[in-house]
């Protein structure tokens, strides 16, 4: 197979065929933050399908008002694995999408639960939220400072913000 090139602007190399974001950060740098954003997203993926979860089997006599509350924090976590496989892309780079992917990428557990009471389910969600904020937090430096991203530092701090603000909801949930 060949490459096909096409020149713009008389100095602009676009290759269609290996599709590589031009945006200033070394390929090098640029495949490390993919490599620990694919790991995010399926971290992502795989909390909104427990979250879902939830939301689906939750039992007690606070059905309704939980049943509800999981929807909303699954909403928030549809629209953040969506975020997050973009950043990918715009990174040039695929992001992964199989359930195989996900598992294989992930650091979160699966549950089997015996019981399907909301305290179990938010004590759940709770922990994994907080692993996820502790991954974000060990990368964001090292993204704008070692491997020059300062976008995906600043997204990642975003992120970072919106499961400490999850992560409260459910604590406060617990008291």
């Amino acid at each position: 197979m060949f490459d096909l090139f096409i020149i713009i602007n008389n100095n602009y190399l676009l290759n269609l065929y290996k599709m590589k974001a031009n945006i200033g950060i070394k390929q090098e740098s640029i495949s490390k933050v993919v490599e620990v954003l694919t790991k995010v997203l399926a971290d992502e993926f795989v909390l909104y399908t427990k979250t879902k979860k939830a939301h689906w089997n939750v039992e007690g006599p606070d059905f309704y008002n939980k049943h509800l509350f999981f929807e909303q924090q699954y909403e928030a976590l549809d629209e953040i694995v969506d975020e997050v496989a973009e950043r990918i892309r715009t990174l040039g780079h695929y992001a992964p999408g199989t359930l195989k992917e996900y598992l294989a990428l992930t650091h979160l557990t699966e549950e089997s639960r015996e019981k399907n009471d909301s305290t179990g389910y938010i004590k759940e969600l709770l922990l994994d939220h907080e692993s996820i904020l502790i991954h974000l937090r060990e990368n964001i430096n090292n993204f704008a400072a070692e491997l020059h991203d300062a976008g995906t530092s600043d997204y990642i701090t975003g992120l970072l913000e919106n499961h400490e603000k999850m992560a409260w909801m459910l604590r406060a949930h617990l008291k």
